[in-house]
């Protein structure tokens, strides 16, 4: 582990957290789950060795007890300048002086917006909100209204669209959401446009929109997100790209600006705000108009929230969309991704484990695999994985980067790696990860019972 000095110096050795194990307890006696985001609970890291974080600055976050980690996936993707970016920070501090909250529009909103469009140019209007959940579901609402159909297709492939019983209520964890409600969303599966048009043809006139991430893990295969295009614009149905995670981090324009296949609608987050709560709806300004007030037809209620608008957020927004259009952000995050993911695909090939610790994703959005003996997802192999990363001082629930990392932190990355992969090939050789784990194993978030 590291432990926090000014030289920023590694310690390794065991990893004890007395204190983050008493600040768990109080966490799960006051909060449902013990965290606010599900996949931020202490069951998705190794037992008694989940860090309740102090601070953070730059690439690195210490907790409570005093140990300092390089962090990947920062704020579940959000933080991707770096933790208190000064840029931002500045940005923030200047609003808070002036006001957070008024009975009418700030000239901020306006100048955010400005910004917004600027930098995605391929949508005509923008509504502002707090999290990504409310995005998808105006974008959903929207879809409805337009076509006057009931269903929405989403894509079986990509884990999560909203907190919103439309989309919860086709996972495991549908407790509380009418069956009703579930049955009127459908899937489709990604990179296949057959299928995709036999559910449209299925359900003619019925589904109002086709929702999905525009790319994940994998590049979208050549030609199909314009085949989509194609698909709703015949079927009439609302393209809607969901660019929580791509935004920003594909291109600033996200993956519609990189692909060149314009949505009718499109849903950013997550890098939007540097760790900030701002997300955001964009589009057609004939269906955007639906939620406005010079729109003729039935009334949208669309994106009204009292919180929507706060001045630090969309001030932290516009720093951010600044930033990474004048400092090349997104080139530097593929730039690091790259070195990051080369190093650990030589690590893991070194120790050989290539086959079992398996780099994936664009370089700015990396994820890792954990496969046992027989090549399979293994929650006991990556609670192994995880737990000797966290034992070297690295935080990684993914090995997606943040532009403030440095080559330093990369190589200590890297390093650590190298001895997690040489556990990984003993367990392997013993057949049984289980002497490794210290405890239970992780879970996955989407399950039916805790």
């Amino acid at each position: 582990m590291h432990t926090e000095n000014t030289e920023g110096t590694a310690f390794q050795g065991d990893l004890d957290l007395p204190r983050s194990r008493a600040a768990n307890e109080r966490l799960h006696a006051l909060i449902p789950g013990g965290a606010h985001t599900y996949a931020k609970g202490d069951d998705q890291y190794p037992e008694n060795l989940a860090p309740v974080i102090s601070h953070g600055h730059g690439a690195h976050v210490w907790d409570v007890d005093g140990n300092r980690y390089v962090e990947y996936g920062s704020g579940l993707r959000s933080v991707s300048l770096g933790h208190a970016h000064p840029r931002v920070t500045e940005a923030v501090r200047r609003q808070l002086d002036r006001g957070s909250n008024f009975v009418r529009p700030s000239i901020v909103e306006v100048e955010a917006a400005e910004r917004f469009l600027a930098t995605v140019p391929t949508a005509e209007m923008v509504k502002f909100a707090k999290n990504g959940s409310d995005a998808t579901t105006a974008a959903v609402r929207l879809a409805r209204a337009a076509t006057g159909r009931p269903k929405v297709a989403v894509c079986a492939d990509h884990p999560f669209f909203s907190v919103d019983d439309w989309f919860i209520g086709t996972t495991p964890m549908n407790a509380g959401v009418p069956a009703p409600t579930g049955d009127l969303t459908l899937a489709f599966p990604y990179g296949d446009l057959t299928a995709t048009e036999e559910l449209l043809t299925r359900h003619r006139d019925e589904i109002a929109c086709l929702i999905l991430e525009p790319a994940t893990h994998t590049e979208p295969p050549p030609g199909y997100l314009a085949g989509l295009r194609d698909l709703a614009d015949r079927h009439g149905c609302v393209l809607v790209f969901d660019e929580m995670i791509t935004g920003l981090r594909w291109s600033e324009a996200g993956a519609q600006g990189l692909y060149g296949v314009v949505p009718d609608l499109s849903t950013f987050g997550k890098a939007l705000g540097n760790g900030f709560a701002v997300a955001a709806l964009a589009g057609r300004h004939d269906l955007m108009e639906r939620g406005g007030l010079r729109h003729r037809g039935d009334r949208v209620f669309l994106l009204s929230t009292t919180h929507g608008a706060e001045t630090h957020s969309l001030a932290a927004a516009t720093a951010v969309l600044t930033t990474y259009t004048e400092e090349g952000i997104t080139a530097r995050l593929h730039a690091l991704g790259e070195q990051l993911a080369a190093g650990v695909r030589a690590a893991a090939a070194a120790a050989g484990v290539a086959d079992h610790v398996v780099v994936r994703g664009r370089a700015s959005n990396l994820v890792f695999a954990t496969l046992d003996e027989n090549g399979q997802p293994s929650q006991r192999y990556r609670t192994l994985f995880l737990r000797q990363l966290l034992m070297g001082g690295v935080l990684a629930p993914s090995f997606v980067v943040s532009s403030a990392l440095s080559d330093a932190d990369i190589a200590h990355t890297v390093d650590t790696v190298s001895r997690a992969c040489a556990v990984y090939r003993k367990a392997l050789d013993n057949g049984d990860p289980a002497p490794w784990l210290g405890g239970r194993p992780v879970k996955p978030v989407f399950r039916r019972r805790a």
